[in-house]
């Protein structure tokens, strides 16, 4: 009974770690959570095969939610910024004067998309936001 009792913790910490930033934005989670699913069915059996029904029915409830949060897709949140851009804006985001040329523009994207590209966990908000900001001082 100690060992579904400590399972039973280790499920719950992974559920709470569920709900952190840190645990939804890495892929190895998807991975823990299928198998912490695979191992509450096989306690849930176990203790079913002991005579323990709600225990095991108790397991496999917990079981079933794993395997959800397993499968549960990632919901790519578009946050492109709204309206259009003023010039001023763009050189204040980018952090370039207004004498910059399109050679500093690009220098200043490429150093400032590199700490914030959603691929190296940044923001796609923020990656949103120096992309049009480039587009309108090189384009416009």
């Amino acid at each position: 009974m100690g060992y579904l009792i400590a399972a039973g913790l280790v499920v719950a910490l992974l559920y709470t770690a569920a709900g952190r930033r840190v645990a939804r934005r890495y892929a190895h989670w998807r991975s823990a959570s299928a198998i912490a699913a695979v191992g509450l069915f096989a306690a849930g059996g176990f203790e079913a095969m002991r005579g323990g029904l709600v225990v095991a029915i108790i397991l496999a409830l917990l079981g079933i939610g794993m395997t959800a949060s397993a499968r549960w897709p990632r919901q790519a949140i578009a946050m492109e910024p709204q309206g259009g851009m003023s010039r001023d804006q763009a050189r204040s985001i980018l952090g370039v004067g207004e004498a910059a040329g399109p050679a500093e523009i690009r220098a200043a994207y490429a150093r400032l998309i590199q700490r914030v590209h959603p691929d190296k966990g940044g923001a796609p908000g923020l990656a949103a936001q120096l992309n049009l900001a480039r587009d309108v001082l090189l384009k416009g």
